[in-house]
């Protein structure tokens, strides 16, 4: 196993080189976004409308951080269940997506995309939402305010620590 130092402006260059079980720390800008936030994402794709973010060679964090607290940049901020975006990650990694950020084991429909379009999966600690937080250095609301922590959030990541879940040739740490 490897660890790298990633900065997500250059995410494709680096995906060739990660293999599941690395350890990364990842730096740059990704974007919240749970359940509600993909449904409404797939509204405006279904209606051919644009979406609030670029998502060509984007990272996408399953989370939905807590109210800030008074002198931080933001409140906790740990990875949800990520079998819940399964329905809609296939689509949006064909759209360009390169990387999600989340927890636990993904469909073999995920892992099929994540191979088809040469994408990674990184795992966070789940339980671990503070320390999550303690990497992000910025964040701000960008889309669906209605939704309250599940809106997406551009986030700005410095040594955001995870490991490669599922690298771009489908190897995961979730297989026996």
């Amino acid at each position: 196993m490897s660890e790298f130092r990633i900065d997500l402006k250059n995410i494709r260059e680096i995906i060739p080189s990660l293999k599941a079980g690395d350890s990364v720390y990842l730096s740059g800008v990704c974007y919240t976004a749970r359940d509600a936030a993909h449904k409404k994402l797939f509204s405006l794709l279904d209606e051919g409308r644009e979406l609030p973010i670029d998502i060509k060679d984007a990272c996408i964090y399953f989370a939905g951080p807590t109210p800030t607290p008074e002198g931080l940049p933001i409140g906790s901020c740990g990875p949800t269940t990520s079998g819940r975006m399964d329905p809609y990650s296939p689509r949006l990694l064909d759209l360009g997506l390169a990387a999600m950020i989340g927890k636990g084991k993904r469909n073999a429909g995920v892992v099929d995309a994540i191979v088809r379009n040469k994408a990674v999966y990184f795992c966070a600690i789940g339980g671990a939402g503070a320390l999550c937080a303690r990497s992000i250095a910025e964040y701000e609301e960008i889309a669906f305010p209605e939704l309250g922590c599940e809106s997406i959030k551009r986030l700005v990541l410095r040594d955001f620590p995870a490991y490669v879940g599922i690298d771009c040739c489908g190897n995961s740490i979730y297989k026996d």
